[in-house]
């Protein structure tokens, strides 16, 4: 049984990432947690209505992940810049120390959305053996609408280098996907059914499979 974390900027960054994966975890008896940086509030014009529908679809996920637990940080969200890691460091610091987790799922660092890369700084500064020796994995996920509309710059770019086979969780992770209703479109608008799908079909056949999530891996300690 491991512990294993995902971190989010935002609801729905999991399920598209991560949602098949997440799934296998849970199924193998392993403690999944998962981590939203972001939340959105009445200041930034948000309505009452939408943020509690917001706080019943984080619930109506994990609860269909059967996840361990959800911490959220309420960030505000599309406000975070290279000052929020002051007080987002320690923060997720305190994290990671309480759930000691050994495999942690992270946001790709050059993601189109300023957010997603913020968060990523802050949880590789949280990743230093000396510091978190019971972390031994840590992987970028991709993210629709994010990932692929990154500046294609080689030293940026997302290298998948580490599949999941998810075949057997596609269904129930396209019926989550449903629970984020708002943030669904049709084809061609990124985030669709049909892109979810043919991402999971595309990856899946890079390495033999029906359907996959891709992972870049950072780091591996076997020990």
């Amino acid at each position: 049984m491991k512990n294993v974390i995902v971190i989010s900027a935002h609801p729905d960054d999991e399920v598209l990432g991560v949602g098949g994966t997440m799934l296998k975890h849970a199924a193998a008896g392993d403690n999944v947690y998962l981590l939203i940086v972001t939340n959105i509030f009445e200041h930034q014009g948000y309505s009452v209505n939408k943020i509690n529908e917001r706080q019943l679809e984080i619930a109506r996920v994990g609860k269909s992940i059967n996840l361990k637990g959800i911490i959220k940080l309420d960030y505000p969200t599309m406000t975070l810049s290279s000052s929020s890691l002051l007080k987002m460091v320690p923060d997720i610091s305190n994290v990671f120390h309480d759930i000691k987790p050994e495999i942690i799922y992270c946001l790709n660092r050059s993601d189109a959305h300023s957010d997603h890369r913020i968060i990523f700084e802050a949880v590789m500064a949280c990743t230093k053996s000396f510091r978190y020796p019971y972390v031994k994995r840590v992987l970028m996920y991709e993210c629709i609408s994010e990932t692929e509309f990154a500046p294609a710059l080689p030293e940026r770019m997302f290298m998948p280098n580490y599949f999941v086979d998810i075949s057997d969780q596609i269904d129930q992770k396209l019926e989550i996907m449903k629970i984020y209703a708002s943030e669904l479109g049709e084809h061609p608008f990124p985030r669709s059914i049909e892109n979810i799908v043919s991402l999971a079909h595309f990856r899946g056949a890079s390495v033999g499979v029906k359907y996959a999530e891709a992972f870049q891996l950072i780091k591996f300690i076997d020990k």
